[in-house]
């Protein structure tokens, strides 16, 4: 076990990054496809493909998802993984040609680094790098613009980062990865700021539309369209333990759901409370291996 998303059986990560203008993407892929499931709440998402991804559609299935930076522009890096698992015969099958369901969602990393966002070829390359095993956290892949403590203004910020984390609860396995861009301070388990703005409380309160937390959980449990999107909305209680304020006029936070379908199928409240666990834990990863970048300080 490497207390990551990995630890779901058929579950893969693969992230490239641009340390110079500080963003880049994080690609979780299942070669044999997963119901998808979402979860996006605040009120400035970018995502890409999440009607597919709710209950009552033709296509339940997805092969891959995108976290990426870049806000909008960074949905191009979708372009990239769909091509991999094309060429890698990956997809829906139309019973014409096999089409590759990614969907995916940024987080604003624009305020930090260079003005540049990842492109096709990143997200081919993350895609193509993807792999069970251990998952490199902090100021990589999709995390590696990511700040948190925005109240007062990014400059007042604390360096984040992506996190994983994962949950054994009876026969099966729920894994979380979650890339910390919020507006608001991450909080330990014991309630108190673990990282956060660090202005005083007499400063202005200004904060930046350049936020966003993005994540996937992800289970070996089977489960239909409607429990996915379940095991999404549980993984939500994660981020609001963690984060404060979280689903914020200025986030679009939004989590994925991919059950593989490997194991049994659990009791809800069961799956639920491990998704939020796993979440939560993902959370606190993603600022704690954080590092300092951008002439922003950082906890690691």
């Amino acid at each position: 076990m490497y207390d990551a998303i990995t630890d779901v059986a058929g579950i893969e990560v693969g992230q490239v990054q641009d340390v110079d203008s500080l963003t880049g993407c994080t690609v979780v892929l299942c070669r044999g496809g997963a119901v998808v499931g979402v979860d996006v709440r605040g009120s400035a998402p970018g995502t890409r493909e999440t009607d597919l991804c709710r209950p009552a559609t033709l296509v339940e299935r997805a092969q891959a998802i995108l976290l990426t930076g870049g806000s909008a522009f960074g949905l191009d890096a979708a372009g990239g993984v769909v091509r991999y698992l094309y060429e890698n015969g990956l997809g829906f099958d139309t019973g014409i040609i096999k089409v590759p369901i990614v969907p995916g969602a940024v987080i604003f990393d624009l305020g930090i680094g260079k003005p540049v966002w990842p492109d096709g070829a990143m997200g081919y390359r993350a895609a193509s790098q993807a792999a069970g095993g251990p998952v490199a956290q902090g100021c990589v892949g999709a995390g590696t613009g990511a700040t948190v403590g925005k109240l007062q203004g990014l400059a007042w910020a604390v360096k984040s980062g992506i996190g994983t984390a994962s949950e054994r609860i009876a026969d099966i396995t729920v894994g979380a990865i979650v890339a910390v861009n919020a507006m608001g301070d991450v909080l330990a388990s014991n309630g108190q700021v673990l990282a956060g703005g660090r202005g005083n409380d007499t400063d202005e309160t200004k904060p930046p539309a350049m936020n966003t937390t993005i994540g996937v959980v992800a289970t070996d449990a089977q489960l239909d369209p409607e429990r996915a999107q379940y095991l999404a909305v549980s993984g939500q209680t994660g981020l609001a333990r963690t984060i404060r304020p979280v689903h914020t006029l200025y986030d679009g936070d939004t989590l994925f759901a991919l059950a593989t379908g490997r194991g049994p199928a659990p009791d809800p409240l069961l799956l639920g409370t491990a998704a939020a666990r796993a979440v939560e834990r993902a959370v606190r990863a993603a600022v704690l291996n954080a590092t300092p970048l951008g002439g922003l300080p950082a906890l690691g």
